[in-house]
């Protein structure tokens, strides 16, 4: 096997849940070799070098194997290596958003009817 469809091989690698999902991510310009936006029917080779962009960040990935069928996360994992800048940045991004949550803490209680009417009057909305 040389080449594995882009949406197969995100799918099989465990980047998205579903292949249409895959699909929908190169569609949206989610996914580049290099520098250019991968289609869904764009052929992943070995050595390739892939930016994914998913809910979990963005991924700087390198290809090592090829698979067409979806397996266990282990075997998953084996299929790419992610660089050390990728990992550095998603991790300090984290950490990021895990220091931004003390300064916005969650409110004590759900917003009664006035302060909905106040939230609401505040945004403009009505």
């Amino acid at each position: 096997m040389t080449g594995v469809r882009m949406d197969k091989w995100l799918w099989a690698a465990r980047f998205f849940k579903t292949r249409a999902l895959a699909a929908r991510a190169c569609d949206l310009g989610r996914i580049r070799v290099g520098e250019i936006e991968a289609k869904p029917a764009r052929e992943v080779r070995i050595g390739d070098m892939l930016s994914v962009r998913n809910e979990g960040g963005v991924f700087e990935i390198e290809v090592l194997a090829l698979s067409e069928m979806r397996g266990p996360a282990a075997v998953a994992q084996m299929l790419y290596r992610e660089t050390d800048e990728s990992k550095a940045a998603r991790t300090k991004l984290s950490e990021e958003r895990k220091a931004m949550q003390q300064y916005a803490p969650l409110p004590e209680r759900r917003p009664t009817k006035r302060d909905r009417r106040r939230i609401i009057q505040f945004r403009g909305s009505a």
